[in-house]
């Protein structure tokens, strides 16, 4: 005990500027970080962003790591060889995790949706939070945070929702046989016209999707923005439902 009370004393001043230094060059590369993240993020994409802050963030650790071992007494030359070795034992250890490493790289250059598109991977529909070199984290609707590993990602059908300013929705709707279709589609022609959001251009259009046993399927489809899609939705139904019952025509 009082070894170590006197190894202390005896090097307290390079106990104390190591300490400053660690302090002062985790918060500078911290706000350096955060500083570049946001600023590529203007310039090019938020994607972009997020890898820059990240490499900027790890490659600062590295070397504040490498500072500190080098201050307690290691040899830079004994670090390497060890991280090469322990690297490689990780390597055979984790070739799950090289592989995900790999496609995370092919998401990065291919480049098939960014961060904040929200796009669908099997079941799974969400916001995309990040582009890891592991996984790519997405947030769903209800609020949920999902993980999918980037070897899925690549061997999935991946749709973005987002990708295109605009987008078409699309409104299945089955009415009787007795029903005129002309007179349906003069009515949500004329909903889709009184409908702000709504696009003229593209212009909305009503097709017969099919014929079951005991009603005729239809199709509504409208274009609007991206960004509006669930809200002209839910207008667009609240509407349908309201001037179905004023002229009295039967759905399915």
């Amino acid at each position: 005990m009082n070894g170590i009370i006197l190894l202390i004393k005896e090097n307290i001043f390079l106990i104390v500027k190591v300490v400053i230094i660690v302090v002062f060059s985790l918060s500078f590369t911290i706000w350096l970080s955060r500083l570049m993240r946001k600023t590529v993020s203007k310039k090019y994409s938020a994607q972009y962003g997020l890898i820059t802050g990240k490499i900027i963030l790890y490659t600062g650790l590295t070397f504040l790591l490498i500072f500190i071992l080098r201050q307690a007494g290691f040899k830079l030359s004994a670090l390497l060889g060890a991280a090469g070795i322990v690297g490689l034992a990780i390597g055979f250890a984790s070739q799950t995790s090289v592989s995900n490493i790999i496609s995370g790289l092919f998401l990065i250059a291919e480049r098939p949706f960014e961060v904040n598109d929200v796009i669908s991977v099997g079941s799974v529909t969400g916001v995309v939070l990040s582009i890891d070199m592991l996984s790519v984290k997405l947030r769903t609707f209800d609020n949920k945070y999902v993980r999918i590993p980037n070897e899925k990602i690549i061997k999935s059908e991946v749709t973005n929702n987002t990708r295109f300013p605009i987008r078409r929705l699309d409104i299945g709707i089955k009415v009787a046989y007795k029903e005129n279709l002309e007179r349906i589609r003069k009515t949500l022609t004329d909903i889709a016209e009184k409908e702000p959001l709504c696009f003229n251009e593209p212009e909305p259009s009503v097709i017969l999707n099919g014929l079951s046993g005991s009603s005729m399927d239809l199709l509504f489809l409208v274009w609007t923005q991206k960004s509006d899609l669930l809200k002209v939705k839910n207008a667009l139904m609240e509407e349908i439902k309201k001037r179905f019952e004023k002229e009295n025509i039967a759905v399915k």
